[in-house]
């Protein structure tokens, strides 16, 4: 299930221990809170839209409200563009004919190089994936591309 992820203080309590690297990070740029509701539907995310906050606190409800309608509005946004590149030819260099494809292109290496990561480190899947996606944060790459570098075995991680 597709959840909005809102936290309100990254200064400190659950907020601040949930993501401590992202949370130390945010507030050394001045950011206090972040609020993050999916675009999609219930079952399936295609993004999020993401709030920063300079101080700490909860939403209002009515910003509650706001945000949630503009998720919305996104959404459908999104889908109707989607349809559209749908409607048109495939170029024929192969080349994504849309967004969404192109988002969707780097998925397949990264679920790959989770696999090389739980071999090579003992580990589950979600720790994999975490690792992978810390060393892309580290050096300030996508994820799909810290997967590409995994596949092509020019980085390894120690355990």
């Amino acid at each position: 299930m597709v959840v909005p992820v809102l936290a309100a203080d990254l200064t400190g309590g659950a907020d601040a221990r949930r993501w401590p690297v992202f949370a130390q990070r945010a507030v050394e740029l001045g950011v206090r809170a972040v609020f993050s509701v999916p675009l999609g539907s219930d079952a399936v995310a295609i993004g999020s839209l993401d709030l920063y906050r300079r101080s700490p606190g909860p939403l209002t409800p009515r910003d509650t409200a706001g945000a949630f309608t503009a998720s919305d509005a996104i959404t459908l946004a999104l889908m109707r563009a989607q349809a559209q590149a749908e409607d048109m030819t495939a170029q024929s260099s192969g080349e994504p004919t849309s967004w969404l494809d192109a988002a969707e292109s780097g998925h397949e290496e990264v679920h790959y190089a989770t696999g090389m990561l739980m071999v090579q480190l003992g580990v589950d899947p979600q720790q994999a994936l975490a690792r992978l996606r810390a060393y892309a944060y580290t050096q300030g790459v996508t994820a799909t591309e810290a997967a590409r570098e995994v596949l092509a075995r020019r980085v390894e991680f120690d355990e």
